[in-house]
């Protein structure tokens, strides 16, 4: 059924960009005989692009992961609470940029920072080819702007760092070891309600891993407070685990490819993938060279010109 799905969704693509291409001819027949305006020709001319290029665009997303939801986590960078800030600010971005593009959002887990901002969040989102657009995301971010907590009023750089894997449903399997797990609960914080700071419903899950390529050795550490209900916590937990756990294989199958590594930058500081430059007003990727002086409106979830020309520029290379 799913295979059917995804056909029957090209198909429909394909007839409505065939549909489109034959009004516009129509309409360009009709203008010579004075019968539309060149205005209608125009507007035909833009909708029909933006099916073409709506449809290249899912071309570019043809991995089995692409199509799943996503897990993404802001971590902010070292200076205290402006980094903190800047971590929110990304935060608020994404939250935004999935509700204009009808995606589902949950907030799995989040840390406070200590006078203003988030240290970290991890956000749930899901919907179609949640993953495939949110990937491009994935990699470190760099702010700069005169801070509102800099008393001298100076120029000063954030970075925050994003990670992206794939949210693994059911029906993948992935193996995980319950002996090499081992859970902790805790009471979580928020504001009223009566369960706060009296029942553990909050969950750590901490899972020993060993890549099995490498034999290096690492603790998964995972925290979930999203309900009340500690059950459903665990649930939320383990099905994280699995998401990073689905993510590791995935990494390892992409570093096989050489053609991919060399479109990936290293999550790090000093190689940022994207500035975002408050003063100048201007957002520059540094991988596809796609910037946009509308920096209020990237703020507010309008990257999607920037996930396109990441795709158009890097997703043929992604392919298996």
């Amino acid at each position: 059924m799913k295979k059917i799905k995804d056909l029957q969704a090209w198909i429909k693509g394909y007839e409505e960009i065939e549909k489109a291409c034959d009004e516009l001819q129509l309409a360009c027949d009709f203008f010579k005989e004075e019968l539309v305006t060149e205005e209608e020709v125009d507007a035909l001319y833009a909708d029909t692009i933006g099916k073409i290029e709506a449809l290249e665009l899912r071309n570019m997303l043809r991995r089995e992961e692409d199509k799943m939801d996503v897990v993404l986590k802001i971590n902010s960078g070292a200076g205290g609470t402006e980094s903190q800030d800047w971590a929110s600010m990304l935060m608020r971005m994404y939250l935004r940029w999935a509700e204009r593009n009808g995606y589902k959002t949950s907030i799995a887990n989040i840390l406070d920072g200590e006078e203003a901002g988030i240290k970290s969040v991890t956000i749930n989102i899901e919907g179609d080819f949640a993953y495939g657009y949110l990937k491009s995301e994935n990699g470190v971010h760099r702010l700069v702007r005169v801070s509102p907590y800099n008393a001298q009023g100076k120029r000063m750089t954030s970075f925050a760092s994003v990670f992206v894997t794939p949210l693994v449903d059911d029906t993948i399997e992935v193996k995980v070891e319950p002996a090499l797990l081992s859970w902790d609960t805790f009471r979580s914080g928020g504001a009223g309600g009566q369960n706060v700071n009296k029942v553990e419903s909050g969950v750590r899950l901490r899972y020993q891993y060993t890549d099995p390529y490498t034999g290096e050795k690492e603790e998964i550490l995972i925290e979930n407070t999203e309900t009340r209900d500690q059950p459903k916590n665990k649930e939320n937990a383990m099905r994280q685990l699995r998401s990073i756990l689905y993510d590791k294989e995935l990494q390892h199958r992409l570093q096989e490819q050489a053609k991919v590594e060399a479109g990936k930058m290293k999550i790090e500081w000093g190689s940022q993938i994207r500035s975002y430059v408050f003063d100048d007003r201007r957002v520059k990727d540094h991988r596809t060279n796609h910037q946009t002086s509308d920096v209020g409106g990237v703020m507010d979830g309008d990257i999607d010109d920037f996930i396109k020309a990441y795709l158009m520029e890097f997703g043929g290379d992604l392919q298996e």
